[in-house]
């Protein structure tokens, strides 16, 4: 009488276990559905009663609704235990033909036994024409992909101290030690490289020479 009285109270306790492990799941459900409005379903299916497995529909895309029957998937992993826990972004399609990424994520319970799976469908139909609009608002035009037209960063001094600098060192000395051919072409490649655009670049560059902003001027056409 006692051992039936044990095996009785453990069963209660496995399922009590597993019903509130499912009415946690409903809250993970309800949120992540809420979180992509009009873009991805999610379900929640009750692997212990598949003819009426949705527990939970949010952001309904598929038409169809609680107490419906478990999928595929579902009568899968109740099948076999070792059926995969998670299957990650396989191409679906809803009931009216618009094409879907879907992910199912098995639960089991502490017996190793499926109870539950979580399903995400997300409909790709609504994200083409945004990631085709994407793609045209960030391409660019082949004929200048080679050499770009302008460098989108500030000619700051620091920054034009360190490009004069480097320049010199090709040339095998530092920018005053240069000869006047040398400093030419230095300063034939800083005004090829957009450094002249910023203000007071010229005279920047004079001081780092040692020579006039009007030679720096000379230099550069």
């Amino acid at each position: 009488m006692d051992h039936d009285g044990t095996a009785g109270a453990d069963v209660s306790a496995t399922v009590e276990a597993d019903e509130h492990l499912v009415h946690e799941l409903e809250k993970i459900a309800v949120a992540l559905g809420r979180m992509f409005p009009g873009l991805c379903e999610v379900v929640l299916h009750d692997l212990r009663d598949p003819q009426h497995a949705i527990r939970a529909i949010e952001n309904n895309l598929s038409g169809r609704r609680t107490g419906d029957s478990a999928t595929e998937l579902g009568l899968a992993r109740i099948a076999d235990p070792q059926y995969p826990s998670v299957i990650q972004n396989y191409p679906n399609r809803f009931p009216d033909g618009r094409p879907a990424k879907s992910t199912s994520i098995g639960i089991k319970n502490s017996a190793g036994d499926y109870i539950a799976a979580l399903c995400l469908n997300l409909d790709v139909s609504v994200l083409s024409p945004v990631t085709l609009a994407l793609s045209n608002l960030v391409a660019t035009d082949t004929e200048h992909r080679d050499q770009p037209l302008e460098t989108l960063r500030d000619r700051n001094a620091r920054e034009l101290r360190q490009a004069v600098e480097a320049l010199a060192a090709e040339r095998g000395g530092t920018p005053r030690s240069l000869g006047r051919e040398a400093k030419k072409a230095l300063v034939r490649q800083l005004h090829r490289d957009g450094y002249f655009d910023s203000r007071d670049a010229a005279q920047a560059i004079a001081d780092l020479l040692g020579v006039s902003r009007a030679t720096v001027y000379n230099y550069s056409k």
